[in-house]
């Protein structure tokens, strides 16, 4: 009696085992509608071996993400459960949750550009607070019927696989279909190996597309967004970053003037804190979480073409007028050079102390001339380049005098890229404009972004995160530039280079 009880328990268990074979592979087939979705955030490959490990890490990789679920769920219950009503029901609803987080995760996936997890927790939930607050029927309507549609599919899928185990098990299916997807989840593997052996870029790019695969890394980030070639370590993306194709005021530029409210940006050199009281005498306001870089090449290269310094050869740039000081706008900006030492840098500068309504003056020691510039209703006081040796951004003390400007400094940090985007706007232009960083009247959500000497820095808040072109990097406080014992924060980065979409 023993023996047929425990031969009838083997019989139940091992059926259900069958049973939970064939569920999982259907629910495979279903997944990779699913994960092929995820391709829709990301360019596709230009080459065919990129192409054909697309296609192998989605069968294969998909095909590993429901074995791995089948094993840590069905399995384990049909051993200590083994009445199959209950488990098919049950394992029903385990698949319908299951493909409802993996549909969830590529939607977040598609509007963010990373996956779901405790390092993305806060914008995940900024981002389900939105669609919450904005469209709460439609959001709790789709939620519904995806839900109700996806379990009923499991369920049918269920007891389909449970009447026609036999018939499923007979029909030569099930050998093919897991050499395909074994060989593909091996091959994959394989093949990646190759391309971080060989430096093949657009195989490494495509690490983390796929929930639970290759965890981020700086360099798969790097390889990600093509600011490194990986086959020569050296090679940035020259069609986003280059001065040619990515000037910010290339196209026409209609300007209306507000009346009385001028607007000068004055660049002077490092502070003394006589000079800082000065101006906290003349009504100026206080803005220490600005960062500048560590010499004036680079910020005059932020400042008068909002542009990054790739590579020490981008200086030529500043020879040449910008594009937005053209000759129709003369009556409204100018540039106005009044200090000696930057008379090599910008040849083309006026020395000129008529000032147009709307203007950027380098001057060594505003101090001395104070009197110049009393006649401008909006003034920013800022040095023009910090004297820290170890960073190449760094914080500085800059100083305002603009009531609106000053409301929004106090909640967001600020860089020497954001000074054109500023005047620009507050000269009431409108043009083609791609701009790299913010105009501070309104500033974006994302972190801020500078690509300095082949190092791209991030700050958000008071958290300074520099990834360098090795693929190494490090995290600071951006106010005291304290070493912070942090991980890699993807989220901030991927936030921070979509300034580089299009």
């Amino acid at each position: 009696m023993v023996l047929e009880q425990n031969l009838s328990l083997v019989k139940k268990v091992n059926r259900l085992l069958n049973w939970g074979h064939w569920f999982s592979f259907f629910n495979m087939l279903l997944a990779l509608v699913i994960t092929a979705s995820f391709w829709w955030a990301e360019p596709l490959p230009v080459t065919f071996l990129g192409w054909s490990y697309l296609v192998l890490t989605w069968l294969g990789h998909t095909a590993f993400i429901c074995f791995m679920f089948f094993i840590l769920t069905i399995f384990p219950l049909s051993l200590i459960f083994p009445y199959q009503r209950h488990i098919r029901g049950l394992a029903a609803a385990l698949a319908s949750i299951g493909l409802v987080l993996l549909i969830f995760d590529a939607y977040v996936y598609n509007q963010l550009g990373y996956h779901l997890g405790s390092a993305s927790y806060d914008q995940t939930i900024d981002l389900l607070r939105q669609q919450i607050v904005t469209n709460l029927r439609n959001f709790l309507l789709i939620v519904a019927v995806v839900g109700s549609m996806l379990f009923a599919i499991e369920l049918t899928i269920s007891n389909f696989c449970w009447k026609k185990i036999t018939r499923l098990g007979q029909s030569g299916i099930g050998k093919p279909a897991l050499m395909l997807f074994f060989g593909s989840f091996m091959l994959s593997h394989v093949l990646h190996i190759y391309a971080d052996a060989k430096l093949q870029w657009d195989i490494t790019r495509q690490d983390n597309v796929l929930p639970f695969s290759y965890p981020a890394t700086a360099k798969s980030l790097l390889a990600r967004y093509q600011l490194v070639d990986l086959t020569q370590r050296a090679q940035r993306q020259a069609e986003r970053l280059s001065l040619e194709t990515s000037l910010p005021l290339t196209g026409e530029l209609r300007c209306t003037l507000p009346a009385q409210q001028s607007t000068l940006l004055l660049f002077s050199q490092p502070l003394t804190e006589s000079q800082i009281n000065f101006f906290r005498q003349q009504q100026f306001r206080l803005h220490e979480q600005h960062f500048a870089p560590n010499n004036a090449p680079e910020a005059l290269l932020n400042v008068l073409y909002g542009q990054f310094m790739v590579e020490a050869s981008d200086t030529e740039a500043l020879k040449q007028r910008p594009s937005w000081l053209s000759p129709s706008h003369s009556q409204a900006f100018s540039v106005v050079n009044r200090d000696p030492k930057l008379s090599a840098l910008l040849p083309w500068a006026s020395e000129s102390t008529t000032f147009t309504p709307f203007s950027m003056v380098f001057d060594a020691d505003p101090t001395q001339n104070w009197a110049d510039y009393q006649q401008y209703a909006q003034i920013v006081i800022v040095p023009l380049h910090s004297n820290n040796t170890k960073f190449q951004l760094a914080p500085v003390t800059a100083l305002t005098r603009w009531p609106a400007l000053s409301q929004q400094l106090k909640q967001h940090n600020s860089q020497q890229l954001d000074w054109l985007p500023t005047l620009v706007a507050a000269a009431g232009c409108d043009g083609q404009q791609r701009w790299l960083s913010d105009n501070l009247l309104a500033p974006k959500a994302l972190p801020k972004l500078n690509i300095s000497q082949q190092d791209i820095i991030s700050i958000r808040k008071d958290k300074m995160l520099i990834l360098r072109q090795d693929g190494s990097y490090g995290v600071w406080s951006a106010g005291t530039l304290v070493p912070l014992n942090d991980k890699l924060d993807v989220p901030m980065l991927i936030d921070a280079l979509k300034r580089l979409e299009d």
